[in-house]
């Protein structure tokens, strides 16, 4: 029987009852399909803070390299928000993604039919939206040299090499094959000098994919579309910064951002994890919503286990318990026949698998 070996970092807030409701909904899986998982904790975050004095500790970045997939929950909090910037927990996020290689984050942004009316838009221009946002996450104007500031001042620099979009861009393709043959490629090509790299290099990548077809955004435009015609998108690949805001965007599209997963991956390694944040305001009440940390364990399953029958398992038992009206807390208002905690919402999906 195959067994995996997977990082767990559970973080701070409501990060521990999520990632438990996932394990909970992976074991019952790999019962299910025919292989093991080995879950090792470690620390990373607020909680890493206290207990090492760094947000990201070297166990936690070998125990992280020498596992299969990293599943993480949340981390940060109000306890945290005034220490300087190398002990915010934020910034062992950071170094984790750098360390670990990670350029791409995949956002999966789907509505739900039993939800449709959780979603701000109207439901005619809701109903059916199914996109994929290629975020690069280890470039660009967050990472770009020379930064700097001072008292009347400030400046960071976006830079791009034809590496780091090659690689980029062909995580979008790739992708774009296993769905329906479309990658939006977003820039800013006709104000900056970086976009019009990445427009050219995009292009060319595009030529080795001959069944996928491709086509360009301004920015400011593709934030436009996504509210006014969303179903046109498949796969939307951008830049560090642009994609931070438009897969952020999309996330509300969706009506709750305790349904949507996402994925950090690179050559070697990947990150799996829901999008929202530590939510410390209902840490510890059973109140969380586990079904994006859940999801995030399916695209674990896909991408870099290569258990498709156990990702599909997963997806479905997910869709199963919305039909079903079981809501948690953020989502009780839509047509739902019973309420249920964290913990009990783990359990109907882990046992619909």
């Amino acid at each position: 029987m195959k067994n995996y070996k997977i990082a767990l970092i559970k973080g701070d807030g409501i990060g521990p009852e999520i990632i438990d409701e996932a394990v909970k909904v992976l074991k019952a899986v790999g019962g299910k399909c025919g292989f093991g998982m080995e879950f090792n904790e470690y620390l990373m975050g607020g909680c890493a803070v206290d207990a090492c004095g760094t947000p990201l500790p070297d166990a936690t970045l070998e125990g992280a390299k020498a596992s299969d997939a990293v599943l993480f929950g949340a981390i940060g909090g109000y306890k945290w928000d005034s220490l300087p910037r190398e002990l915010k927990p934020e910034t062992g996020l950071l170094k984790i993604r750098k360390e670990l290689g990670t350029y791409a984050n995949l956002r999966p942004a789907s509505v739900y039919e039993e939800l449709l009316e959780a979603s701000p838009l109207k439901p005619e221009i809701a109903s059916g939206v199914d996109l994929l946002i290629v975020r690069e996450l280890t470039g660009g104007i967050y990472f770009g040299e020379p930064r700097g500031r001072d008292e009347n001042k400030g400046y960071n620099t976006m830079v791009y090499t034809r590496a780091e979009i090659e690689r980029i861009a062909k995580v979008a393709f790739e992708s774009a094959r296993k769905r329906r043959g479309k990658v939006t490629s977003v820039d800013k090509a006709n104000v900056l000098e970086v976009s019009q790299l990445w427009r050219e290099v995009v292009i060319e990548v595009s030529k080795n994919y001959p069944d996928v077809t491709l086509e360009h955004l301004y920015v400011d435009n593709a934030a436009m579309q996504l509210v006014t015609n969303p179903k046109q998108f498949d796969v939307i690949v951008t830049g560090n910064i642009f994609g931070d805001i438009l897969s952020d965007e999309a996330s509300v599209l969706t009506g709750s951002i305790g349904l949507l997963a996402s994925a950090s991956i690179g050559d070697k390694y990947a990150i799996y994890e829901p999008i929202h944040g530590s939510a410390p305001d209902i840490a510890g009440q059973d109140i969380a919503n586990p079904i994006a940390t859940i999801l995030s364990a399916a695209m674990m399953l896909r991408f870099s286990l290569n258990e498709i029958e156990a990702a599909d398992k997963i997806e479905a038992a997910v869709k199963a318990v919305l039909k079903d009206g079981l809501r948690t807390k953020d989502t009780a208002r839509f047509g739902a026949v019973r309420v249920l905690g964290c913990v009990e919402m783990g359990s109907e999906i882990a046992s619909r698998v």
